[in-house]
């Protein structure tokens, strides 16, 4: 975690969260929001009331999770 940052302690209130899906998305699709410098929530749209789970840039790197799939920026 970038400068010791807890990702859980970060507030995501107001995060705007964006599906990807590869399909018809029948059974549930990623969501993803920026939530911080070097942060990224992970969401399941099937599931809006599932605490997202939490990421950094390099994490998601790692996962092969791509922010440009989802419109966003890294």
């Amino acid at each position: 975690m970038q400068n010791g940052t807890n990702l859980y302690a970060l507030d995501i209130s107001g995060a705007s969260f964006t599906k990807a899906c590869g399909g018809p998305c029948t059974e549930g699709c990623v969501t993803l929001a920026r939530i911080g410098e070097d942060a990224w929530a992970l969401g399941d749209s099937k599931r809006p009331d599932a605490e997202p789970l939490r990421f950094t840039t390099e994490e998601l790197d790692a996962a092969g999770i791509d922010p440009a799939r989802f419109g966003l920026g890294a």
